[in-house]
C-alpha cells in the first residue's frame, strides 16, 4: 500500500541514530530511580551503579526487548467499533488534546480552572465528533486530591465515551493499580482487561536521560496488566536535548528504547507504543516552541526510527495552538507544520481542542479541528499499486486518444481511488481567521445538549468510585 509520508532521515541517518542511541545507554546510561527496576535490569545483564541509582545497558538486551515487543494490536474501545488497530495503514488515528489546566468558557470566554464536569462536557462533545477517533483524558480534575487528579480524569473520561481512552496521569505503582483496577470493573474482570485494554497511558521520561520514582514503577505495573504504555520524550531543543536536530531525536530515541527495555523485561510482550512530545525551545523566552519547522523533523525523524523497530508511534501532533483564542491562527508555515508533523509516519496524533501550547482547552475550537482534520487526513489515504490499478490491459482497450470516463474500470476503481470533499467543509478550510468560531459554537452547544453514550451501570460506577475513595483514602494516610 502507498501512503504520503514526509521522510528526514536517509537510511544510513536511521542507522547512525540507532548506534548512537545504542552508545549512550552502554556508555553513559539512565537514571532509574527504582531499586525494584534497577534489580530487574541487573538481573537481565544490565550495568547497575546502585549508589547513582544509573544503568547502563547492552545492546544485546535492546535487541532482546525490541524482539519481546509486540507489532501489533489493538487499543480497545467500550464499544467495539470503535477498537482501533496500530500500527496504522493509512492516515493516523487523531485524538483530543491534554493534559491542560484550564477550559475556555463558550459563553463568557472566561479562562478558568477545568474541573471533572468540564473533562464529562468535552469528552463527551469528543465522542460524537467523527474526526477525533479516541480521547487523551485532556484536562485536569483541578478540584479534586491531586494526589487522585489522574484517577478522577480517567473514571469520568470512560463514563463519557465509547472510544478508547488515553491517561495522561500516572504517579506511582498504586495509581497505575487503582486505574487496572477502574478499568477492569467497565471490561468485566482483569483478564477480560488484559484482552481488550480500554486504556492506555502516556508514561513520561525527565529528558535528557531520566525517569521519576512514580512514573517508571507505574508504567512497569501498567505493562504487566497488559495496558499500552506510550514511552513520551519530551526532549526539548536547547533545553532538555542538545539544541542540533540530530542530538534532540538521539535523546529522544534513546529514551523510548530504554522505556522498552523496562517495559520488556518487567512484563514480557506488553503492547509498547513508541512515544514523543519533543520540540525546541524558544531560545528569547525559554518556553517550549511547538509552532516551529524543527518539531515536524523531530516528529518525521522519530516517525521513521519507530518503524525501524517496528514499534507502533504516536509522534505527531494535531491542532496545537499557541494561542488563548480559538479560531485558525496559524500562518502559513506553521500550518504546513502541522501537516508535515502528521504525515511523519506517526500512527497516532493528538491536540484537537489545545489552547494556549496544551494549557488550556476549547469546546468550539475542538469543532474547528475535528472538521479540519476529516480533510486533512484524507491526504494520508493507502492506495493500492498493482498490475490492476495500474491498468495497463485497460489502456490497451482504450487505446491512443480516446477516453476511458466510459470503460468499466473507471466505474469500478473512480470512488475509491477520487477524494469527494464534503461541500460543507470547504468554509472550514480558511488560514488566519476566526470566522468559523460562531458556528463552531452552535455545533457544539448541540451536540452536548443532544449527544449521551450509552450509560455505564450505576452498581459499577459506584464500585468506582469506592476504588477512588479508597486510593485517596490511602494516600491522605501516608
Amino acid at each position: 500500500m502507498a501512503v504520503g509520508r514526509f521522510v528526514f532521515l536517509s537510511k544510513d541517518e536511521i542507522d547512525l541514530v540507532h548506534s548512537q542511541s545504542l552508545e549512550c545507554l552502554r556508555e553513559i546510561g539512565v537514571h532509574v530511580p527504582s531499586h525494584s527496576i534497577l534489580k530487574t535490569l541487573k538481573d537481565a545483564g544490565a550495568s547497575v551503579d546502585e549508589s547513582k541509582m544509573i544503568v547502563r545497558i547492552p545492546e544485546g538486551m535492546v535487541v532482546e526487548a525490541l524482539k519481546k515487543a509486540p507489532r501489533s494490536f489493538k487499543m480497545c474501545a467500550r464499544d467495539p467499533r470503535n477498537d482501533l488497530t496500530v500500527p496504522v495503514s493509512g492516515p493516523p488515528y487523531a485524538a483530543t488534546t491534554g493534559l491542560g489546566v484550564y477550559i475556555r468558557d463558550m459563553d463568557t470566554g472566561e479562562k478558568r480552572p477545568s474541573t471533572r464536569k468540564d473533562i464529562a462536557d468535552f469528552i463527551r462533545l469528543a465522542d460524537a465528533l467523527k474526526g477525533v477517533d479516541f480521547v487523551w483524558t485532556t484536562l485536569t480534575a483541578t478540584e479534586v486530591n491531586q494526589a487522585a487528579h489522574g484517577l478522577h480524569e480517567l473514571w469520568t473520561a470512560m463514563q463519557n465515551t465509547t472510544k478508547h481512552v488515553n491517561g495522561v496521569s500516572i504517579l506511582s505503582a498504586e495509581d497505575a493499580k487503582a486505574q487496572v483496577e477502574l478499568a477492569s470493573l467497565v471490561a468485566g474482570d482483569r483478564d477480560a482487561l488484559r484482552k481488550r485494554p480500554l486504556f492506555s497511558v502516556i508514561c513520561c521520561s525527565i529528558a535528557p536521560l531520566s525517569y521519576e520514582t512514580g512514573i517508571v514503577e507505574g508504567m512497569v505495573e501498567l505493562s504487566k496488566a497488559g495496558i499500552p504504555v506510550m514511552s513520551m520524550s519530551m526532549s526539548l531543543s536547547g533545553g532538555s536535548a542538545p539544541v542540533t536536530m540530530a542530538g534532540t531525536i538521539c535523546n529522544a530515541n534513546t529514551e523510548n528504547l530504554a522505556s522498552l527495555v523496562m517495559t520488556q523485561f518487567s512484563a514480557p510482550g506488553a503492547p509498547h507504543i513508541y512515544c514523543s512530545s519533543s520540540a525546541p525551545i524558544n531560545m528569547r523566552t525559554g518556553s517550549i516552541n511547538y509552532m516551529t519547522v524543527e518539531q515536524c523533523i523531530i516528529a518525521a525523524s522519530l516517525g521513521q526510527m519507530s518503524r525501524r523497530y517496528s514499534l507502533p508511534s504516536m509522534v505527531g501532533d494535531w491542532g496545537v495552538n499557541d494561542t488563548a483564542e480559538p479560531g485558525v491562527p496559524h500562518t502559513l508555515t506553521e500550518t504546513f507544520g502541522l501537516a508535515l508533523s502528521t504525515m511523519g509516519n506517526s500512527d497516532l496524533v493528538s491536540g484537537i481542542g489545545g489552547l494556549d501550547a496544551v494549557k488550556g482547552a476549547s469546546f468550539d475550537q475542538a469543532v474547528i479541528e475535528s472538521k479540519l482534520w476529516e480533510s486533512v487526513r484524507t491526504f494520508m489515504r493507502s492506495y493500492t499499486i498493482s498490475k490492476e490499478t495500474i491498468a495497463l490491459d485497460v489502456v490497451k482497450q482504450v487505446g491512443h486518444g480516446n477516453t476511458f470516463i466510459s470503460h468499466p474500470h473507471t466505474a469500478k476503481h473512480f470512488k475509491s481511488e477520487l477524494i469527494f470533499k464534503d461541500p460543507s467543509l470547504a468554509k472550514w478550510e480558511v488560514n488566519r481567521s476566526t470566522a468559523m468560531v460562531p458556528e463552531a459554537k452552535e455545533i457544539a452547544r448541540k451536540l452536548l445538549a443532544e449527544h449521551r453514550p450509552p450509560a455505564i451501570d450505576k452498581g459499577i460506577v459506584s464500585k468506582g468510585d469506592e476504588i477512588i475513595a479508597r486510593f485517596e483514602n490511602s494516600v491522605h494516610r501516608e
